[in-house]
């Protein structure tokens, strides 16, 4: 994620106070310091830094902890209410129309993704929200936008909206055949241009005043470090932007964009784009986002991300399988691929509090791994699936064969298979007992 190297800082920073019984003015004034650092490495606008930093000593000696509260906790406290409010403190909604048609107007420069951005935004409305949504391409300089776009809206499910012609005349054509249509919601993509591009920019403002759209929507590379403000701040004089998309929040971008633009614009931040999936586009939450920055962890979007990818009496039923040992290669397998339509196991990791990160030769080893078992389990008869004892070694020489594996291979999956089944029966065990299996917070790693 964009903020790895910032979330690494503030962890280091706050295990050295818990050290510590009280606070004094010189390790305040060191703590301070090396906020300040961090903020700036991680492309953070030095204004923003200078008023966070203010803000942080004001508050700690405001509330006169230096000799009565836990240093480590009080710090943490402080500094995460001061990155949720620099991030814009509550969600912000899309002003949808109370009756008819919403349009939403995609903005921005070259390469910031609006077009996939565009087929996210309707997946996420049609999935999650049952809107009727069109998509409308307006970028007639660049024709693979216009494939891209068509090729998304049949991917998506949504309604999609093209023809030759001048960019206004064309929103106008799109917003009176979707309103004809029933559609709830038109998405317009339009061309990236630069913000000091008067021409195109006049474009985007007759575009505008031709249709009213209800959002006007920024994306943002979150790559674009300290420029992400001077590009907002164009853009929204010209056209009165209503908010900003962060796109590639997932890179390996410091994050200062996402941490600066608020602050510097007053426009909010409404989603941010995680990844290259169509699933991977996000409610922007300012109190989830400074949990994991902080890391923290985010463990109420892992538990949407669960709700949206796992059918819940499914999961419900492996689980009971899972706690009374009964459970087979096959429901393994199935719980695996549970696992997968949640996320990366790089991604989930992320969102669970507690969880060390995971470098990147091991989540490949993971995934690997994974790989690896559903091959394996693949390779056999349901009957062996179902009763892995009847195993011999001419039935894992015909399945390592079969999965283009080892021997060796096939008895590590019934290793883990087996050490799955007497983990859960202990779990059971002590949960009868009100009580947790010894080393078990070992068990997620």
């Amino acid at each position: 994620m964009a903020f790895e190297s910032l979330t690494d800082r503030f962890q280091l920073l706050f295990k050295k106070l818990r050290g510590q019984t009280r606070l004094s003015e010189a390790n305040m004034d060191a703590m301070l310091k090396e906020i300040r650092v961090a903020l700036l490495e991680a492309d953070v606008n030095f204004k923003v830094v200078k008023s966070f930093v203010n803000d942080v000593k004001e508050k700690a000696i405001g509330q006169d902890v230096y000799a009565k509260v836990n240093p480590s906790q009080m710090v943490v406290k402080i500094v995460h209410d001061e990155i949720e409010s620099l991030l814009g403190e509550e969600q912000s909604d899309i002003d949808y129309a109370k009756n008819g048609l919403t349009i939403i107007m995609l903005v921005g420069l070259q390469g910031t993704g609006k077009t996939t951005t565009a087929g996210k935004l309707a997946k996420m409305m049609k999935d999650k929200l049952g809107k009727k949504v069109m998509l409308g391409a307006l970028d007639v300089y660049r024709p693979a936008a216009i494939d891209q776009l068509r090729t998304l809206a049949s991917t998506v499910g949504a309604g999609f909206f093209s023809k030759p012609g001048d960019p206004v005349k064309l929103a106008e054509e799109a917003k009176k055949q979707a309103a004809e249509e029933g559609y709830d919601v038109l998405i317009l993509d339009t061309a990236g241009r630069l913000q000091i591009d008067e021409k195109l920019m006049k474009e985007l403002q007759d575009i505008n005043h031709a249709v009213h759209p209800n959002e006007v929507l920024l994306l943002v590379d979150s790559a674009s470090g300290q420029d992400a403000v001077n590009v907002a701040n164009a853009f929204n004089a010209d056209l009165r932007l209503s908010g900003i998309i962060l796109s590639k929040l997932d890179g390996d971008a410091k994050g200062g964009a996402a941490l600066s633009i608020k602050y510097l614009t007053g426009l909010p931040i409404k989603f941010a784009g995680m990844g290259e999936k169509m699933d991977d586009l996000t409610v922007f939450h300012p109190d989830r986002m400074a949990d994991r920055i902080l890391g923290m962890g985010d463990i109420v979007t892992l538990v949407e991300k669960a709700k949206d990818a796992i059918d819940e009496k499914e999961a419900e039923k492996e689980a009971k399988k899972m706690m009374d040992g009964d459970f087979t290669l096959d429901d393994m397998l199935k719980q695996m691929k549970m696992v997968k339509r949640i996320g990366s196991l790089g991604a989930i990791a992320k969102l669970i509090p507690g969880m060390p990160r995971l470098t990147d030769e091991q989540k490949e080893m993971a995934e690997k791994e994974m790989k690896v078992f559903e091959s394996i389990i693949n390779s056999m008869t349901p009957y062996e699936r179902r009763h892995p004892e009847c195993l011999r070694f001419s039935h894992k020489n015909r399945i390592a064969k079969g999965s283009g594996l080892t021997n060796a291979d096939v008895n590590k999956v019934l290793r883990k298979y087996e050490q799955s089944k007497q983990m859960m029966k202990q779990m059971k065990q002590y949960a009868k007992a009100g009580k947790m299996p010894p080393g078990f917070g070992g068990f997620g790693r």
